[in-house]
């Protein structure tokens, strides 16, 4: 039994900092306003190893002995661990799911940030069909909160190679 309680504190430890890392996850990202559609890659891809490291470490073989010690015990901190871990998952696939799609639209991101104004609108239509298509089959980006920040952020790239393309002369 003392075994068991020592461990409980280690696992409880560990319920508290992942507790944390998803709060943060999920609290509003501060962004400049004229952030481009890159940084909302970029956040994604940022997100997904962060999640991805923390699935390795509970997968790991340290903390798998440590859990299966417990269930033999029937520590009732397991409930709470379960839930967590299943988080975690839900939270890595999201960033993994959205990594996916938002790189359909990386290749739009070069002629976005360095084409001229009427070369840029060539690429608006298949963007946009993209941008829908991602809207469509996204399990997790199919919000009205991604959609909009997305859409921002293209419309501040146009916004700022449009200033670019008129200070340039």
């Amino acid at each position: 039994t003392e075994v068991t309680e020592k461990l409980e504190e280690v696992v409880m430890i560990w319920i508290k900092q992942i507790r944390q890392v998803l709060v943060e996850s999920e609290q509003m990202r501060r962004e400049a306003d004229d952030i481009g559609p890159s940084a909302e890659l970029e956040h994604w891809k940022t997100r997904m190893s962060s999640f991805n490291s923390l699935l390795d470490e509970i997968k790991s073989s340290r903390v798998k002995k440590i859990i299966s010690i417990l269930q033999a015990a029937r520590s009732k901190t397991l409930k709470q661990w379960k839930e967590l871990d299943g988080n975690i998952t839900i939270a890595a696939n999201e960033a993994k799911d959205n990594v996916r799609y938002l790189y359909t639209l990386d290749k739009f991101f070069g002629p976005l940030a360095k084409a001229s104004p009427a070369t840029m609108m060539e690429h608006v239509p298949s963007l946009m069909n993209t941008v829908c298509m991602i809207y469509c089959t996204s399990p997790y980006y199919n919000t009205s909160e991604r959609m909009t920040s997305l859409l921002l952020k293209i419309t501040n790239q146009m916004i700022n190679t449009c200033k670019t393309y008129l200070s340039e002369g």
